[in-house]
């Protein structure tokens, strides 16, 4: 499903740097909390089995609704609804490649991320971190503006709870499943040898 979304200009917008916040993620055991998704279940993470695959973001906005002040100028800011898009849009590949369940995370609420999961007819929840406990017990990488804290961009793999891969820092974010994509051919193509 390609629906028409408003991608920019990447070249005009600040790239984000590899800052160093995301690295002591690999190889970290999630911690367990109750997270509360955009299908009206919770998730805890650390009790999934299987492959999860994960892409943080800072946050979606609302057709009408500007974004706020300088929010461009953020490097990496720009971008959540390609990247939500090029994951609903690779979804069934993501599922061959061993992906058992897919989410979006960020820290707005699960009723405010209900709209763009239905907007965009997302076929995976958003989970809500809205009270940062994971953020900040996983020392996820973030930012502030406007009186917000807000997640940087990234992806994680996950296995059995144990982050197996981090992608970090993600841009431009319409590219951001296609990474993982080649991650995990890559990780399957290894394993057959």
């Amino acid at each position: 499903m390609n629906s028409s979304v408003d991608t920019p200009d990447w070249s005009k917008i600040p790239a984000p740097i590899d800052d160093g916040a995301a690295r002591h993620l690999e190889g970290a055991r999630m911690i367990s909390v109750l997270l509360p998704a955009t299908d009206g279940l919770k998730c805890d993470l650390a009790s999934l089995p299987g492959r999860v695959v994960i892409f943080a973001y800072p946050r979606t906005g609302k057709p009408g609704i500007t974004n706020p002040d300088g929010w461009d100028l953020i490097p990496g800011a720009r971008g959540c609804t390609p990247q939500a898009c090029s994951f609903r849009d690779h979804f069934a590949e993501l599922k061959t490649l061993g992906v058992d369940r897919l989410f979006g995370l960020s820290t707005q609420s699960a009723s405010y991320q209900r709209e763009v999961a239905e907007r965009l007819h997302l076929p995976f929840p958003i989970l809500s971190d809205e009270s940062l406990t994971l953020v900040r017990t996983m020392r996820l990488p973030t930012f502030e503006t406007s009186g917000m804290i807000l997640l940087k961009r990234l992806a994680l793999v996950i296995d059995n709870g144990t982050i197996k891969h981090v992608f970090y820092p993600v841009f431009p974010p319409d590219q951001s499943a296609d990474e993982v994509i080649a991650w995990l051919k890559k990780e399957r193509s290894y394993g057959k040898a």
